[in-house]
């Protein structure tokens, strides 16, 4: 299965992507860079994948799991070679998940889910991977 998004180029180091599902964004880099800061970093876009791909997996297995999440914030690092292409070596997640009355077995269980098989953009880098989280009850 293909996916596709177009990035154009905009002025000095700025980009547009635009993406088959209708959304659309724009990327720069720091003025330190070259750029104007008009936007994200794309190495930030891609830590924010990994958060968004393996939040949403959570989410679901925990609601498949009837779980009453009512909350969930995962802290993205990554840290970068020193070479380049300078590619993310080991990425580390922390999971905050809020609720009253969750189980943590099922927790920890939806975690190493997402972490260790469902997360495509994970499981797309050549990066080791930690992972820990906590349970907050609200």
């Amino acid at each position: 299965q293909t996916m596709r998004v177009d990035v154009s180029w905009v002025d000095g180091m700025e980009f547009r992507t635009n993406t088959d599902s209708g959304h659309s964004w724009n990327m720069d880099a720091s003025v330190e860079a070259g750029g104007n800061d008009l936007g994200p970093r794309p190495t930030e876009l891609l830590l924010s994948a990994i958060g968004g791909c393996t939040g949403i997996d959570i989410v679901s297995i925990l609601q498949k799991m009837q779980q009453p999440l009512t909350g969930l914030k995962v802290e993205v690092s990554g840290e970068r070679a020193e070479e380049h292409p300078r590619r993310f070596t080991h990425i580390t997640l922390r999971y905050v998940v809020t609720g009253k009355g969750l189980a943590e077995d099922r927790v920890a269980r939806a975690v190493q889910l997402s972490t260790e098989k469902y997360c495509s953009v994970l499981h797309s880098l050549n990066a080791e991977v930690e992972y820990s989280y906590e349970i907050v009850a609200d």
